[in-house]
């Protein structure tokens, strides 16, 4: 009867499906680490249409900083996003899943940067 054999040894894999090596691990590590603003995503319409209204906001706020647009599953995963676009500031997570209107991204900059 198979009903009752063995149990299946469960394999663990990690978030991209097993092609990450500790090298490419480690990396995304010390990006994460790094300060200033990221956009997590695949480079969809809706990541882009993220990184406009940030840069819009960093504009209006007086912020003269870079935006650094990650695309990279591996990156990604690291910061434990699983739904983008996602807004990284300072290393910190402060949106993920939905694009931001303008007033909500300065609001969410400033808390970040405070």
């Amino acid at each position: 009867m198979g009903l009752f054999g063995k149990k299946k040894e469960e394999t663990k894999s990690c978030c991209c499906g097993g092609a990450c090596t500790p090298e490419s691990m480690a990396q995304a590590e010390t990006a994460k680490a790094a300060t200033g603003v990221k956009v997590l995503g695949s480079g969809c319409a809706k990541c882009n249409a993220l990184e406009s209204v940030v840069r819009s906001a960093l504009a209006e706020l007086g912020m003269d900083t870079t935006i650094e647009h990650v695309t990279d599953f591996a990156q990604i995963a690291a910061y434990g996003v699983m739904s983008t676009p996602a807004l990284v500031v300072d290393g910190k997570v402060v949106s993920y899943g939905k694009v931001l209107s303008k007033d909500e991204a300065k609001a969410v900059i400033q808390k970040a940067r405070t």
